[in-house]
């Protein structure tokens, strides 16, 4: 059966996410030719933004207007919301608007699921708190899949703040899911427990997570959670963890990439100017964002193929 919302990854199947490739591939064609989608022009979307986001807010705009979507932006601070109106009583309020879809961020785990109890229109998460972000993990594995065509026995490592990152434990379901081999690789302090007993393999060795790997990906630094003291200081953390360019080109498989879901601390996860190298895909992957929600609301709203 075919999914209607989106929590997490594992909402999906193994064959949904390849379906959504595949006409992730085909999209991109038309996108880039400048050919817009007219399949889902009676659909209202409602962007339920309730945390500050830039790329994926902008990115699903983009996808839903490219898609012909009627799209509503929920503002909170010119809404209800500012006068404590309930979450509840929001989504009841635009449920009664004829709602088809909701894009929801949120900073309480949970949270999407909890629309769902109030609403029968499709819920896309759009990241919950420290739970999931699973259309970074769609697009980020898209990526993936354009430069090496499989999953099988590529070798994936992930390197940065586990601690705090929703996108980490979404990429590591999909990933599994998809047969690739994953490696993380952090401070203990940025690795919790409940990270390091998923089936993957954990080392605090920058060069030994570097080494053969296929895709090496940066996480940010969340440098506004510094103050916990997890770690001792963000040249510390550069020094041991920052991803340079001699380790990349010397250790990494020969055909390499370099991802990293943004933003960037330039200096801080990545050192000098690796970003713009040629090998790295971080533009590649906003792109994608676009392409592969486009793909996403198309396949849990049951629009037509390419």
């Amino acid at each position: 059966m075919r999914a209607k919302d989106l929590y997490d990854v594992n909402d999906l199947c193994h064959e949904e996410v390849m379906e959504i490739f595949e006409e992730s591939k085909e999209i991109k064609k038309a996108y880039l030719r400048g050919e817009k989608i007219l399949s889902l022009s009676d659909k209202t979307v409602c962007n339920l933004f309730v945390e500050p986001s830039t790329r994926t807010k902008n990115s699903f705009e983009l996808a839903e207007k490219y898609l012909s979507m009627n799209v509503l932006n929920f503002n909170t601070s010119s809404s209800a919301f500012s006068k404590k109106e309930t979450l509840k009583d929001t989504i009841l309020t635009m449920k009664s608007m004829k709602i088809d879809l909701f894009v929801v961020r949120h900073k309480e785990p949970g949270t999407p699921a909890f629309i769902r109890k109030y609403s029968d229109a499709s819920i896309i998460n759009a990241g919950d708190g420290l739970h999931a972000h699973p259309t970074q993990a769609i697009l980020d594995a898209f990526t993936m899949y354009e430069n090496f065509n499989s999953f099988k026995g590529l070798k994936v490592s992930i390197i940065g703040d586990f601690y705090h990152s929703r996108v980490v434990r979404s990429n590591i379901k999909l990933l599994n899911m998809l047969g690739a081999d994953v490696t993380i690789c952090s401070p203990t302090t940025l690795s919790p427990r409940e990270i390091r007993t998923l089936p993957i393999k954990y080392t605090y060795d920058l060069k030994e997570a570097i080494k053969n790997a296929d895709v090496v990906m940066g996480l940010r630094m969340q440098l506004e959670r510094q103050s916990q003291g997890l770690f001792p200081s963000i040249k510390e953390y550069n020094k041991y963890f920052g991803i340079k360019e001699e380790l990349f080109e010397t250790l990494a498989n020969k055909n390499a990439i370099l991802m990293h879901p943004g933003p960037i601390n330039r200096g801080v996860e990545l050192s000098g100017d690796i970003a713009d190298k040629p090998y790295s895909k971080i533009l590649d992957q906003v792109q994608n964002g676009v392409i592969t929600r486009i793909a996403l609301i198309k396949h849990l709203l049951g629009g037509d193929s390419l």
